[in-house]
């Protein structure tokens, strides 16, 4: 599990993300980024409704949490990062959803 200080939870963290960060588009999942102030490397998650209902939506999040919580110390510090799911990604795999984060951490060069 990540650790409070590294989670994005407010709402205008999200919306500085998503307004003035960087966007990178893969197959199932979308990554913006941006630099923060802290120092620290933060991950917000962002799963629509459309996604599926919440047994779906929840388990989706907790496997991009663990896979961000695994690699953290690969992503440049002091970057926040946010993970847009789209629908598709609820039928990937773990390692499949891995692979794809880690491929849009290098396509923005931040990992």
């Amino acid at each position: 599990m990540l650790n409070e200080g590294r989670r994005i939870v407010k709402a205008r963290d999200f919306n500085r993300v998503y307004r003035f960060g960087k966007k990178v588009k893969g197959g199932t999942l979308n990554l913006y980024f941006i630099a923060n102030k802290s120092g620290v490397t933060r991950f917000g998650f962002s799963i629509s409704k459309k996604v599926g209902k919440a047994v779906k939506r929840n388990l989706l999040k907790r496997r991009l949490r663990e896979i961000c919580r695994k690699h953290i110390n690969s992503f440049l510090p002091g970057v926040d990062v946010v993970i847009v799911a789209r629908k598709e990604a609820v039928q990937q795999s773990f390692a499949d959803l891995e692979q794809e984060v880690l491929n849009l951490g290098r396509m923005g060069k931040i990992l």
